[in-house]
């Protein structure tokens, strides 16, 4: 048998959910409650999130017994991933080599496009078997995803810090302040728990850690584009670095007017899934940074994002959302075969903490990330993170 081939024989899935002491972007506000079945809904943007770091992770074993591992976005109704893999994907790919991740996407893709599933559940799914498919491959070869790719431009990528989850504007300031003592260059904060006003907690986080910080703010949609191009401008006469996801995701004129009247990068795509998204808010220019997330994309449509941006001379600035690693392990061994990263985001109340549950080589410490090194995504899952695994039929919060 060809080194390269080995056909697949097995394809599983796992819902992952790990308790967390306090919810993501921060403590619950007056009116907000975690549900029966684990998830709040945050007034500030009218999103749902879990009250735990809740997740979709995917091994594919090939006959070799070589085993790769993905993962995608799982945030919310991660039974509904699950059943895609286990249903559809999984057993459509039994005996393909795993070599031909970039054809299998593309196959997988067309079984459902004529039903309208070019979006959502289902492409995140892909997303996942995606990373799984590579990271077999890399194995098999002998090599990591970035030689795949192309080859490794970066063994550091730059992080910048996302969120300050503390309750108050004066404990916010004071934990970037924190952030920046670590050598953190970069912070990003969240408007939807801006509660004492988005423009008062720019210029008091500016106050707090000094001219020379990039600081970035994420509008979560919340804005209709006049709306947002008055708020943004009265921004940047702090400094902003960047404005992100300030319009609602399907509104690309909305997007395109904000880009053509602000002063500073507008920054898009955490939502979007493929390059078919992507293509028209790129020719239209409506954004100076896109942010890819890996966990919706995997590694084939997020390659071919970032070098279409590339074409553009538009920086990637990847998304992370909540994950166990494997995910964030995708992102950065990507990221390492782009040109123009200036940054990638980093979110420290997940990323450290499950750390735990990964081993290889990544970590992020004094301002940047260390991409792992090893075959394939260079990270595997830890025994201790198959103790989270949720039980099929789940019927309670956890």
């Amino acid at each position: 048998m060809n080194k390269s081939v080995d056909a697949i024989v097995q394809v599983e899935t796992y819902i992952i959910s790990i308790p967390r002491e306090v919810p993501y972007l921060g403590p619950l506000k007056d009116g907000e409650r975690v549900n029966e079945r684990g998830y709040l809904i945050r007034k500030g943007n009218r999103t749902i999130y879990p009250s735990t770091d809740m997740t979709l992770l995917i091994k594919v074993t090939g006959e070799s017994g070589h085993v790769g591992w993905g993962e995608c976005y799982g945030i919310v109704a991660p039974e509904a991933t699950k059943a895609i893999i286990d249903d559809i994907l999984g057993p459509v790919i039994i005996g393909r080599d795993p070599g031909d991740a970039v054809v299998i996407h593309e196959d997988l893709y067309d079984l459902m496009r004529v039903r309208g599933f070019f979006g959502g559940y289902y492409v995140d799914a892909l997303a996942g078997v995606d990373i799984a498919l590579w990271d077999l491959a890399g194995k098999n070869l002998g090599v990591s995803i970035s030689t795949l790719l192309g080859g490794r431009r970066h063994s550091t990528i730059p992080a910048y810090v996302s969120g300050l989850p503390r309750a108050t504007l004066q404990e916010r300031c004071d934990l970037a302040v924190e952030w920046v003592a670590k050598g953190y260059r970069g912070i990003k904060f969240a408007a939807v728990v801006s509660d004492e006003g988005i423009v008062q907690e720019m210029l008091a986080l500016r106050e707090a850690v000094g001219p020379d910080i990039d600081l970035m703010v994420d509008l979560h949609w919340k804005f209709e584009s006049s709306e947002a191009i008055r708020l943004i401008r009265r921004l940047e006469a702090s400094n902003l670095y960047f404005a992100e996801a300030p319009c609602q995701p399907e509104d690309l004129e909305g997007q395109t007017k904000v880009a053509r009247n602000i002063g500073v990068p507008l920054a898009l795509g955490e939502e979007w899934r493929t390059v078919y998204e992507y293509r028209p808010r790129l020719e239209a220019r409506c954004m100076g940074v896109i942010q890819p997330e890996i966990g919706h994309t995997g590694i084939t449509e997020f390659i071919q994002i970032g070098r279409m941006a590339q074409t553009f001379h538009i920086n990637t600035i990847p998304h992370a959302s909540i994950s166990v690693g494997i995910f964030m392990a995708a992102s950065l061994v990507t990221s390492s075969a782009l040109q123009r990263v200036p940054y990638h985001e980093y979110q420290h109340s997940v990323f450290d903490r499950n750390l735990a549950f990964t081993k290889g080589g990544m970590g992020c410490a004094r301002g940047h990330y260390t991409v792992p090194t090893g075959l394939g995504l260079g990270v595997e899952p830890a025994d201790a993170l198959f103790d989270f695994v949720v039980a099929e039929g789940r019927s309670s919060a956890r």
